[in-house]
């Protein structure tokens, strides 16, 4: 269910917990800060940690390894816009499709892990994905994906700064994404990929869904621009989940060089304005990564880590997933406690923080980005060995 239905406050809220539910909406409406550390009711909670988010990147892996068969930036670019474009229903509305409306994901904890892949299909080449919770507080994920063959990476970190307004939380996302794309001759074609603000509205129904707002950017390094503006469902007009791209030339590309405009909606199909031919279709099926069994997991793997937590949450035992879920929180608290009187900080695995994103200056500078300047967590190319298959 992507939108809510007309009712009564709480009609999709299980009999058992109005009360819970009811003393949440209140506390939201009255709490000041940032909402991430508020504790969700437990029928709202996902058994899904955030740190497998980032495989919502490459579910639709085909459409990732084909901007690589871009044969000119203007092909190349138009091609990031499609799939990105084609990421955005998976990313924000697919809870609602298995789980019947949005749900709070698990919080992840600090070092947390998250390893997939999408093998080798009809010669577009391995996709692998490597994610790594960086910060606990504020909760950062930094992630890596690869298509080696397609010379193609993804690098990326993400946080949340939520508050309420007008009976919706409201979700800037921090953070942004990197793609790298290697030419012929040993070039390579870089892009910044900007994220749009939430907007999660139904609350008072006990049914959240996201709709996107305000505008997103992806700049490519060729100077091709991508500005996508994002609008729901007003009370008079409208479609949710629509977006409107342009898709424009580096300036002084001359009269040869044409804007681009695609129009739809992002959970559905979209075409070029110009000549009506579809552009976007995610209708049909997305490919899920796949991901070793929970036996085969480390301890800090995320479906390891939560495995009892999401055990109770799907099986409606929410006193378990309450209690397993104090467990792990209660664990980590006492870790870093230890390492305050050790003197000690945690060490990251996968990635490495650095201050200042030259890539993200350099390129945010093109459409006068905002912030103009943002960290990075820059990927150490020390995750799991993948064979040809993913194995």
């Amino acid at each position: 269910m992507s939108e809510p239905v007309d009712g009564q406050p709480g009609d999709a809220v299980p009999a058992s917990q109005k009360t819970t539910w009811t003393q949440f909406v209140k506390s939201i409406a009255s709490f000041s800060g940032d909402l991430s550390s508020l504790t969700a009711p437990p029928f709202i909670l996902s058994p899904v940690s955030l740190t497998e988010f980032p495989a919502y990147w490459c579910e639709r892996p085909e459409l990732f390894a084909s901007i690589a068969d871009g044969r000119t930036p203007e092909d190349r670019a138009r091609r990031v816009l499609k799939w990105f474009i084609s990421t955005l229903k998976g990313q924000y509305t697919s809870r609602n499709e298995s789980m019947g409306s949005e749900k709070k994901p698990l919080n992840p904890v600090l070092g947390e892990l998250f390893y997939g892949h999408w093998p080798d299909k009809n010669g577009r080449g391995l996709t692998t994905l490597v994610v790594e919770q960086v910060s606990h507080h504020p909760p950062i994920t930094a992630y890596y994906i690869a298509n080696e063959s397609r010379g193609l990476t993804l690098q990326g970190h993400n946080a949340q700064k939520t508050s309420f307004s007008g009976g919706n939380i409201i979700v800037k996302q921090i953070g942004h994404a990197t793609l790298t794309v290697a030419l012929p001759g040993g070039q390579k074609e870089e892009y910044l990929i900007t994220l749009p603000r939430l907007r999660i509205e139904g609350l008072w129904y006990g049914s959240p869904y996201i709709e996107l707002a305000e505008t997103s950017y992806i700049q490519a390094s060729s100077g091709w621009l991508s500005t996508v503006r994002y609008q729901g469902k007003g009370y008079f007009s409208g479609k949710a989940h629509s977006f409107k791209a342009d898709l424009t030339p580096p300036i002084g590309a001359g009269s040869g060089a044409l804007a681009t405009t695609f129009e739809g909606q992002w959970t559905a199909t979209s075409k070029d304005t110009r000549t009506g031919a579809v552009f976007t279709d995610v209708t049909g099926p997305k490919e899920e990564v796949t991901v070793s069994t929970v036996e085969g997991q480390g301890e800090w793997e995320s479906r390891a880590l939560w495995n009892k937590v999401a055990k109770g949450i799907r099986e409606g035992d929410f006193d378990t997933a309450a209690r397993e879920k104090s467990r792990i929180e209660n664990e980590q608290r006492q870790r870093r406690r230890d390492e305050a009187a050790a003197g000690t900080t945690w060490q990251l695995k996968h990635f490495v923080h650095q201050d200042d994103d030259p890539l993200y200056q350099r390129l945010g500078r093109l459409f006068k980005a905002q912030p103009p300047t943002e960290d990075v967590y820059v990927y150490q190319n020390n995750g799991p060995a993948f064979g040809s298959d993913g194995a």
